[in-house]
């Protein structure tokens, strides 16, 4: 696996896993205490993230929930500069990412506010510019698998083979991006997207599979359905269940969790770290 991503020009060390806080300028996200719009909000939730370890700030302007509405591309912009905006001008040195999948925001948002990452559901297919414009701007993108759309998606979980149809899915695409240049990949799974709960599972039993493509592997599990449902629960009580599979995806591999609750995650981290330090 690759060890590192050029953030700005300085590279990113993977080989201790990254946690990346999530933000979302939504009011609309599935996990309502990670939904954060009035200024003030915005700027306590990322110093949280960076005071509790986080090395990632993740920023979200669209709820990808299968019964989200839809933003266009003015809607998200209106709604994401802005805070783009306060959070650089609070944490010039932060290391920011963008959850969007309009090629012309990602543009902006490297272009005007120094973000170092687009995370991109939809793995270019919504924009079919997107692998073209983070070509042009050089920066690392996380290339996720979905089909369909947010709205649509949980109709498509008809796989033949779930493990080997993905592993074509990210094969295809991360080809294309590498024949345009794009050097940093990072492949996220797509857990809760398209897939059913026991196909969730089945990813996360075969994620050292996608080892195979030499790329870091970004994980976002946090609070999911796939634990909330399985434990009959509530996302507000899904955090000892979303530790429990970061662990799993930490000993699997994985080099990057997204997450809403970064102290815990953090904590992870360093408990799987201490394991394999005997099995090297």
């Amino acid at each position: 696996m690759k060890k590192t991503i050029n953030i700005a020009g300085e590279l990113l060390d993977l080989s201790l896993p990254q946690v990346m806080g999530i933000i979302n300028i939504t009011p609309d996200s599935f996990f309502a205490a990670s939904r954060k719009q009035a200024d003030n909000g915005i700027i306590e939730r990322c110093r949280q993230i960076i005071d509790e370890g986080g090395s990632i700030i993740d920023v979200g302007a669209q709820s990808t929930t299968p019964f989200s509405t839809f933003l266009t591309e003015k809607e998200e912009t209106a709604r994401l500069m802005p805070a783009l905006r306060l959070i650089r001008s609070e944490f010039p040195h932060a290391i920011l990412s963008v959850d969007t999948f309009y090629a012309d925001i990602a543009k902006q948002a490297v272009e005007e506010f120094g973000v170092n990452i687009i995370n991109d559901i939809s793995g270019g297919q919504i924009d079919d510019r997107m692998f073209s414009v983070v070509a042009q701007l050089q920066v690392p993108y996380v290339l996720m698998h979905m089909r369909g759309v947010p709205q649509t998606m949980q109709q498509s979980t008809d796989y033949d083979d779930l493990i080997q149809d993905i592993l074509y899915y990210f094969s295809e695409r991360k080809a294309r991006l590498n024949l345009l240049g794009v050097n940093d990949v990072i492949i996220d799974p797509g857990f809760g997207f398209s897939k059913t709960l026991s196909q969730n599972y089945e990813l996360m039993a075969y994620l050292k599979y996608f080892h195979i493509f030499e790329e870091p592997i970004l994980v976002g599990i946090s609070r999911k359905s796939m634990i909330y449902k399985l434990l009959d629960s509530t996302p507000e009580e899904s955090l000892n269940g979303t530790s429990i599979l970061n662990t799993v995806a930490l000993l699997s591999g994985a080099a990057i969790l997204r997450v809403h609750d970064v102290k815990e995650a953090v904590e992870c981290v360093k408990i799987v770290g201490k394991i394999t330090e005997f099995d090297q």
